[in-house]
């Protein structure tokens, strides 16, 4: 390939050279999320020469990311994260090819858009899409870069790429059910350390040139987990589950409520933010905020709260004729929901709020 002093330390390094450097030039890296390890990824696999880059990504950017989704400046809050990313990495490194997918990845659109790239990077926080992601990938036979922060701690993996004896894991042998919405933790809700997802994003994008140039031992059937506290990591061997089929694309059967979050929202009678207001001057209405009693920010609406984890022992304290359920982004609010109309039947009615008092506050800031 033609000289570029841009990359001058990587042609004098031992092991990589101009032929490495080639092979990062020639290849194509989907990047699926553009937040706390999307920014990260996004920025080196740019600054090391991957020739063609896709960014997907569906959301906008909020003042709240700004702690850990460091490629954003102030000044994009409200702007499509595709297109703020696309345009701050074409700066960095004019000489490579952004795309641009500002999309909510579903089975559908994955087999349009997975094919055009060599290897998929798994920078999502969603875990509906994570299984769609992680299927179509199986079923395209395409290499999956793997990471998930949870507070303090990360976890990074490579799925669909066979080891020394022909076997390829995927993320199914890891969780081979999607986990119901009071059990999937997210950093929203549970916050994460500003740094954690941009140390565990570069050693995500370390594995993707690891994987592309042939250098090293890339985490082939390995799950690495670090903590940010001690230092302290881990490598795990994955085992394939011998039950596990390829599935095929119609048969992906993975759905997504209202929030974009796995679950059955829409069997939930749902409140908008510029509705509850109304609501509340009902006198027989109550409001149920189902987070735990330390969590941030309070609500300033009259509520009573009641955690979810211990909401069926204390489901009689509710008399309520119509009780609206809340939480941070609605998603404890639809698995609640769905426990108190099972539990009540036609004789109280369930309502969850559309987005979590996160919505709610955003709604009341722009008014």
């Amino acid at each position: 390939m033609q000289w570029d002093s841009r990359y001058e330390r990587h042609y004098t390094l031992p092991g990589f050279g101009p032929v490495a450097q080639g092979k990062l030039a020639a290849s194509r890296v989907l990047v699926v999320g553009a937040g706390g390890l999307g920014c990260p990824v996004l920025q080196y696999l740019t600054a090391s020469g991957v020739g063609r880059i896709g960014v997907l990504d569906f959301d906008t950017i909020q003042l709240s990311n700004l702690q850990r989704q460091t490629i954003y400046p102030t000044a994009s809050v409200g702007q499509l994260k595709t297109k703020v990313a696309a345009e701050q990495l074409r700066l960095n490194n004019p000489s490579i090819e952004i795309i641009e997918h500002p999309v909510r990845l579903s089975k559908s659109n994955a087999v349009e858009i997975l094919p055009q790239y060599d290897i998929i990077v798994d920078c999502t926080d969603n875990f509906a899409i994570r299984y769609v992601l992680n299927d179509c990938c199986v079923i395209l036979q395409k290499p999956l870069i793997f990471a998930a922060i949870y507070q303090y701690e990360g976890q990074v993996a490579i799925f669909n790429v066979p080891d020394g004896q022909g076997i390829a894991c995927n993320y199914r042998d890891l969780f081979p059910e999607i986990p119901d919405a009071n059990e999937a933790p997210n950093c929203s809700e549970n916050g994460v350390l500003g740094v954690l997802p941009g140390i565990i994003g570069l050693i995500q994008a370390t594995e993707v040139i690891k994987l592309i140039t042939g250098l090293g031992d890339p985490l082939v059937n390995k799950l690495m987990i670090w903590n940010v506290l001690n230092y302290q990591s881990m490598i795990l061997e994955i085992t394939h589950r011998a039950d596990f089929h390829i599935p095929d694309i119609e048969s992906l059967d993975i759905k997504q409520d209202v929030n974009g979050d796995q679950g059955h929202g829409g069997d939930i009678d749902t409140i908008h933010p510029t509705e509850i207001e109304v609501y509340l001057l009902d006198p027989k209405v109550c409001l149920l905020d189902v987070r735990e009693s330390y969590e941030e920010p309070k609500f300033p609406l009259a509520h009573r709260g009641i955690p979810l984890s211990i909401l069926p022992k204390r489901v009689d304290e509710l008399t309520a004729m119509h009780i609206i359920v809340v939480c941070q982004r609605g998603q404890r609010s639809v698995h609640a929901a769905l426990y108190l109309k099972e539990y009540f039947g036609k004789k109280r009615r369930i309502s969850h709020l559309e987005g979590g008092i996160v919505h709610y506050l955003n709604y009341k800031k722009a008014e």
